[in-house]
């Protein structure tokens, strides 16, 4: 796939403040993957997100050095305002987005401002709906439903403008477990429908790591890791290191790699799991009973 999103050697700080936020990162990230960008606070996830699109140094005041290009351009060299375009972003405080008095009103009001028709805001408005599962809140105020069904329709807004680059930026971080997973079936959804580049900044890494391609570290502003998803967590010593505790069926797996008890690839998800824990149990009993054979 081509590269969509590259950074080279590129550092940004803050005015006012002694160390950089993000210091000479290099990174690439294809058209159509699904990343997941890891790390513990203060290690520079937001910064960089904000950087992708364009809230770096549009909206903020720092010292830039290196580059950042979105589809081939500089971000700087876009006009104001249409990055935001390319690239949506969905904050980990939906209400900071909105701004209508209805759950149908947000849906529309960034569809109205892109210029399109009637009838193309009514296909997309029928399609992010279903999608995310909002049809029955249309006539709501969206201040007025549940965390969960907030960060659905903030989720909703910003797909209904298609953008080839989403952003969640810790999507989840106030979400009880059962919107956690509404939201990451929304996302599930999307990876399998859409062909859209998905970045999620995220601390749960349950619901992440099943559905990321790649996995990035960030740690004090620098990128400590990156590689595709079941190679990264073979580093479990170093994420351990720096307190990024992994799904406990990878650390599980992990452990009997470490043992020679198993010698294959680390489970993403329960199932994957459960299939070669049983696989693992047949091939150790054939032996077993082998043995007693000899």
């Amino acid at each position: 796939m081509p590269s969509l999103i590259e950074l080279q050697n590129y550092t940004w700080r803050y005015l006012h403040t002694d160390e950089p936020a993000l210091k000479e990162v290099n990174l690439t990230i294809e058209e159509g993957s699904f990343v997941g960008i890891i790390g513990p606070n203060g290690a520079g996830k937001t910064t960089l997100a904000y950087s992708i699109n364009g809230l770096i140094p549009g909206q903020y005041r720092g010292i830039k050095k290196g580059t950042v290009h979105v589809a081939g351009r500089e971000v700087e060299a876009y006009a104001s305002g249409s990055l935001q375009r390319t690239v949506g972003m969905v904050f980990s405080d939906p209400e900071a987005q909105f701004t209508a008095m209805t759950v149908e009103d947000e849906l529309v009001f960034g569809m109205e401002n892109l210029g399109m028709t009637i009838a193309e805001i009514r296909e997309r408005l029928e399609w992010v709906t279903e999608l995310t599962g909002l049809r029955s809140l249309l006539e709501k105020p969206p201040y007025e439903i549940s965390g969960g069904q907030k960060q659905r329709v903030a989720l909703a807004a910003v797909l209904a403008m298609t953008p080839d680059v989403m952003i969640l930026d810790e999507p989840t971080s106030m979400l009880d477990p059962l919107s956690r997973q509404q939201v990451f079936d929304v996302l599930g959804r999307l990876k399998q429908e859409q062909e859209n580049t998905v970045i999620v900044i995220e601390h749960n890494l349950e619901h992440l790591v099943p559905l990321s391609d790649r996995m990035i570290l960030l740690y004090e502003g620098q990128v400590l890791l990156e590689a595709e998803t079941r190679a990264f967590f073979r580093e479990m010593d170093l994420l351990l290191d720096k307190y990024i505790l992994p799904p406990g069926v990878m650390h599980f797996f992990f452990e009997l790699l470490h043992t020679g008890v198993y010698a294959g690839t680390l489970p993403l998800t329960i199932e994957e799991a459960a299939e070669k824990l049983a696989q693992l149990f047949k091939e150790r009993a054939a032996a077993l009973q082998e043995q007693r054979h000899e």
